[in-house]
């Protein structure tokens, strides 16, 4: 497993007051799995809890964004300076059940332009099964 944390704290300036990990992703209960340096891909897991179920007890669609959103957010800031989500869309292939104890999230750099970051995500299920995909752009800061 990797350490996400020390190398996100290595790659900040030292003038950046940045809370690492932030709250939400201590919330989320989020552990990162791999991180491909080379290839810009990083995979988080995190665990599926009844308190993230909707009305119908699948995983509620905000729940399964804040997911993607806690993974593309730390890839983003290993891969380039300090960077804010412009615009996230996210496409739900397939409900999250509750008998689904994790899903992993594999965030990939698709292109670079400037300051800004054109991110992707893909959220499995543990039985490999694509249950969203999603697509970001993040504007790099300064």
């Amino acid at each position: 497993m990797p350490d996400i944390l020390k190398r996100l704290r290595e790659c900040m300036p030292d003038d950046a007051d940045l809370r690492l990990p932030p709250p939400c992703y201590e919330d989320m209960g989020a552990e990162a799995i791999s991180f491909d340096e080379e290839a810009e891909v990083l995979v988080v897991r995190l665990p599926v809890r009844e308190r993230y179920q909707n009305p119908l007890r699948l995983m509620q669609g905000g729940y399964i964004a804040a997911a993607i959103d806690n993974t593309l957010g730390p890839l983003s800031f290993l891969v380039a300076p300090p960077s804010v989500t412009t615009q996230m869309t996210t496409q739900y292939l397939r409900p999250v059940p509750p008998v689904a104890d994790y899903i992993d999230v594999e965030g990939r750099v698709a292109e670079r332009a400037g300051k800004q970051l054109f991110l992707e995500a893909t959220v499995r299920l543990p039985s490999g099964k694509t249950a969203a995909r999603a697509q970001a752009t993040c504007r790099i800061r300064g």
